[in-house]
């Protein structure tokens, strides 16, 4: 692994992959017992959601968030689905969580210098949208909530009126946008083990779901051959010493809407292991 040296151009990129995302929360919360700070961070899903907890300094508040919030309040189940017509309780997480429980400092974040970019895939045009907002609460909830909108088992969510979903099924790791932002030195934290791929499947999503949004439904079934693609632009670049990658070094046991709070707990203290061996290289 190349030695991280950091500087003006360099940028933390953030996958998803729902509740793998505690392997980032330890990533996270290494950087801020080290006062480690990018000045461009860019989080799709559930890598957003960790991502603004680090961009306010809250120091183990999306730990608190994947694993005891989890385990008190049961968020993730198929009742949620029957009840609410999603996965997740996202009047939990959404609401309560960052007005009540463990309320969001957004003066903190607002007044941050470095960027903070979140990505969600616009039904319509079935692309990417990134999105910066530094002013309105209410907006970062939407875009957040939006980029973590997992297809088929969580509604459409809007932002500014646009019909919005998970970000990771168009750009699941953002590194290229990152250097299209123009930071090329760029530290990525994924969410799999090195040679993982997602299988790609023969099965294209029926024209009954998701009717009205043919482009959404092209991005749906495009989503393995692009994340795949993704992956291989990551090991050959971090083969070719231009970026570091931090990832998770076994194959990963923590299922997308994991419930186990042992198997995440190992995995969010292998998230802060894995970013001590690569930061004191």
């Amino acid at each position: 692994m190349r030695e991280i040296i950091l500087n003006e151009k360099s940028g933390l990129v953030l996958e998803g992959g729902g509740m793998r995302g505690v392997f980032t929360s330890g990533v996270l919360d290494y950087l801020m017992d080290h006062n480690i700070r990018f000045p461009y961070t860019i989080g799709v899903s559930a890598g957003a959601c960790n991502g603004l907890s680090y961009m306010s300094g809250q120091r183990g508040r999306a730990k608190y968030s994947n694993i005891d919030l989890l385990e008190k309040y049961k968020y993730i189940g198929l009742k949620h689905l029957l009840k609410k017509r999603n996965i997740m309780d996202f009047d939990l997480l959404f609401t309560e969580f960052p007005e009540h429980i463990l309320p969001y400092d957004y003066e903190a974040y607002f007044a941050s210098p470095e960027r903070y970019v979140m990505i969600t895939t616009n039904c319509i045009t079935g692309e990417a949208n990134y999105f910066e907002e530094k002013q309105d609460k209410k907006r970062v909830i939407d875009i957040v909530k939006a980029s973590s909108s997992l297809p088929i088992v969580c509604p459409i969510t809007y932002v500014d009126g646009i019909p919005m979903l998970d970000g990771g099924i168009v750009d699941s790791i953002p590194l290229q946008r990152a250097i299209d932002d123009g930071f090329t030195n760029n530290v990525v934290v994924l969410t799999r083990n090195r040679g993982y791929r997602k299988q790609s499947k023969d099965i294209k999503v029926p024209s009954f779901i998701y009717r009205k949004y043919p482009n959404l439904r092209h991005a749906l079934n495009m989503r393995s051959i692009v994340y795949n693609a993704q992956l291989e632009m990551v090991e050959r670049m971090e083969d070719e010493g231009t970026i570091t990658v931090i990832r998770p070094e076994q194959p990963v046991v923590v299922d997308r809407m994991e419930k186990d709070a042992t198997k995440l707990t190992a995995l969010y203290k292998e998230g802060y292991e894995c970013a001590t061996k690569a930061f004191r290289k």
